[in-house]
């Protein structure tokens, strides 16, 4: 009863103070809600679950990897953030190339990862239902998709994005209730000696193929470099730099909270297991969870699909149009809901993504080498390989 009260509280504290005037007010935070948003979104949900099953009492130190990896590629593409902004117009030809590649693989990631929101969005859906099912999870997500098509095609998105800033406030109003449960639950669990130090289920190359597949759910900070008709490029990146910071410890501290409490195979592994885990933890989470999810996924998606439409425009400079284009997103989402679970379809999004890093990462070694600055540029060439070697490793949760 008083737990339920901390997190109903936290939850409501967060929320003022997120919808508080002065917050709304500064530019860096609002430049820095679209990367946050995508970062701490559908990761959130299954990361921790995963992460724990896999690798036991080491599962801070893979988080801690992932965050890692993130933000070394988050420095790539601030650093073109800021060479577009200088040297835009004497690009070489190669760089430029490589740009409409990466741009062309970055539209073909969205679609991939609007599949992954709205299987999770269908998995979430009915997790708290007597329909509780696979089949009726991808039929509400078949369902969301046709909603998406119809409002993409008829209407466009303007509207439903605008909805962004309002999930991403619950979002994160949500997740500060959710760590101030597990916060409570981790201590009593302490105090009584009941920690668990979990031995890792995979080891060597599998355990690191696995974290390759997992890098989608750290993945949302490239957002920043397409927002330069509304912010200026310093802000650009600083609010990414600051956004991941925050996501890092947000995750940091849910995996080292939540690493440590559940013994081995307590609780079945599904794209939906953090909603039992929080149902242990207190009554009141499921519900919230369930909701924060459905928001999440739902404004996600959303903001991908336009997104993809806007890309594919451009890159076959208007001869598939952005409506002709969320007919080929959807139509390869419902196929992708049908064919695969939702792991799998985190796996094809993380190396869709991975490759995109990459070429973001050699972009940014050609512009360091022409300087001259080799140390810098031969971390982003080791940058490039590593992207490649995720794009063509990375593999599911079995």
């Amino acid at each position: 009863m008083y737990l339920n009260a901390a997190i109903l509280a936290a939850v409501v504290l967060t929320g003022v103070l997120l919808w508080s005037p002065r917050l709304r007010g500064s530019t860096i935070w609002r430049a820095m809600t679209t990367p946050l948003a995508s970062i701490i979104g559908s990761g959130f949900l299954v990361l921790g679950p995963v992460l724990d099953a896999s690798y036991g009492k080491y599962a801070p130190a893979v988080m801690a990897a992932l965050c890692l990896v993130a933000y070394l590629y988050g420095a790539a593409v601030r650093f073109n953030i800021a060479d577009i902004e200088n040297n835009a117009g004497i690009r070489g030809t190669s760089t430029k190339a490589i740009e409409q590649l990466s741009s062309g693989v970055l539209g073909f990631a969205y679609i991939i990862s609007v599949a992954y929101y709205l299987n999770l969005f269908g998995a979430f859906g009915v997790s708290l239902t007597s329909v509780n099912d696979q089949t009726h999870a991808r039929l509400l997500t078949t369902a969301v998709f046709a909603l998406i098509l119809f409002v993409g095609r008829t209407r466009g998105f303007k509207s439903l994005e605008r909805m962004e800033y309002v999930s991403v406030s619950i979002k994160l109003a949500i997740i500060a209730g959710l760590l101030v449960g597990l916060g409570v639950y981790f201590l009593g669990t302490a105090k009584d000696g009941g920690l668990v130090f979990n031995e890792p289920k995979l080891t060597g190359w599998p355990a690191l193929a696995l974290a390759f597949g997992l890098i989608v759910t750290v993945q949302g900070f490239e957002t920043s470099r397409y927002l330069s008709e509304e912010y200026a490029s310093e802000v650009r990146i600083q609010s990414m730099r600051w956004a991941q910071w925050t996501s890092s410890a947000i995750y940091m501290t849910y995996i080292c909270l939540l690493a440590y409490v559940f013994q081995p195979g307590e609780l079945k592994l599904s794209e939906t297991t953090i909603v039992d885990m929080m149902g242990v933890v207190a009554p009141i989470l499921p519900a919230l969870l369930v909701a924060a999810a459905l928001a999440a996924q739902f404004s996600a998606a959303v903001a991908d699909t336009s997104g993809s439409g806007g890309l594919m425009a451009e890159i076959t400079k208007g001869r598939l149009t952005p409506r002709m284009s969320y007919v080929v997103l959807v139509g390869i989402g419902i196929a992708l809901t049908w064919a695969a679970n939702v792991f799998e379809i985190i796996s094809y999004a993380s190396r869709a993504f991975a490759l995109y890093y990459a070429l973001q990462a050699s972009i940014a070694a050609i512009a360091s080498m022409r300087r001259r600055q080799f140390v810098q540029g031969t971390g982003f060439v080791l940058l490039a390989i590593l992207g490649m070697m995720i794009a063509v490793f990375g593999q599911p949760v079995e």
